[in-house]
């Protein structure tokens, strides 16, 4: 009976390691390019983190100041410090912090040839030119299938040997041991792929809130004179949400001579959005007609983006109330169980 399981389980290493000694100085660049990535954009999160603290630090004096300053521990300066190492160290070639469980995916990606044409790595590749945009988007896509595919191996083989193990003692504990483990290691290899669309989801759920602030000062800013890349300009600069960040970089695409065609065909590629979309062609249309036609677009887009927020609201108002019926049972339930006992008690005490 043990052999039935320890027989897969040695197979399952063998071939993970088979395919770790398989890996090129090419895979481990996109590992280390990822990996860089990855932390300039945690020191990014780290930098915006301090600034809205130190905000948020101007609004006290005092004795709540320094109260403040203790409850929030600080800055991030040694963590940034220490992700900066991180990154000189890759840059010269130091991989030690590259973690090995995902390295035998880039080999199984660059050896089957099939699963870069596949429809699942389409979707995340969608996704992460979406998240990361069209520079980064291949390296991060890689990287994630890579740990798709290397870490239910190593999962699943790690598991099944734990429960050979147990069951050279009890039987029954090791076959449950090995049925959760490999159940828990193939949720949690999926919670990375679903991770992923939660936030693209939520990256468009951002960015539909702030498109009718956007269009709204688009077509003031054009109605009242100023021309259409000016007024795309001033409105990108004047927040540093998401929406604003990617129409600063469709601006500066601009500036550095990209035609507005493909520019504004980026900012929708990377926004996914109908609105955005909408926008952006209602623009590059009326390129050659002048202010006056795009102004009363901007106007009507506006107006219809700011009615499909307040529809908006009132959906999710509803969808709140629906969730609030459980909870406002359950108290109905027990304050009435708590008049109706002391009344039941003193029926049963005659």
């Amino acid at each position: 009976m043990l052999i039935l399981f320890l027989i897969p389980a040695t197979l399952l290493i063998v071939i993970w390691l088979l395919l770790l000694s398989r890996v090129t100085h090419e895979d481990w660049l996109i590992a280390a390019y990822s990996r860089i990535y990855d932390n300039y954009v945690c020191i990014d999160k780290l930098h915006a983190k301090d600034n809205a603290n130190r905000e948020r630090l101007r609004k006290y004096n005092g004795i709540a100041s320094v109260g403040i300053r203790l409850l929030s521990r600080g800055n991030s300066s040694s963590a940034i410090c220490k992700l900066t190492k991180c990154n000189e160290s890759l840059k010269k070639g130091d991989m030690k912090s590259i973690s090995l469980l995902a390295m035998p995916g880039y080999v199984i990606q660059r050896e089957l040839v099939k699963i870069s044409r596949s429809s699942v790595h389409a979707a995340i590749f969608k996704s992460s030119n979406e998240l990361y945009g069209k520079k980064h988007a291949p390296q991060k896509a890689t990287q994630l299938i890579a740990k798709l595919l290397s870490y239910p191996l190593i999962g699943i083989a790690i598991t099944l040997l734990i429960g050979v193990m147990i069951m050279t003692n009890a039987m029954t504990i090791g076959i449950v041991i090995m049925g959760i483990g490999a159940a828990i290691t193939l949720v949690l290899v999926y919670s990375m792929y679903d991770e992923l669309n939660d936030s693209v989801n939520k990256r468009r759920a951002l960015i539909g809130k702030q498109f009718p602030n956007v269009v709204s000062k688009l077509a003031l800013l054009v109605t009242s004179g100023m021309i259409m890349d000016k007024a795309w300009k001033t409105t990108a600069l004047s927040h540093d949400d998401e929406l604003y960040k990617e129409m600063r970089l469709t601006s500066n695409e601009i500036d550095n001579l990209v035609s507005p065609e493909i520019a504004y065909g980026n900012f929708i590629n990377r926004c996914n959005t109908k609105e955005t979309a909408k926008l952006a062609a209602a623009i590059m249309q009326n390129m050659s007609k002048g202010n006056a036609e795009i102004g009363r677009l901007l106007k009507e887009m506006a107006r219809e983006a700011w009615q499909e927020r307040r529809h908006k609201a009132k959906r999710e108002a509803e969808k709140a109330n629906s969730k609030l019926m459980i909870p406002t049972m359950m108290l109905f339930l027990a304050i009435l169980v708590m008049l109706m006992l002391p009344v039941a008690m003193s029926f049963s005490g005659f």
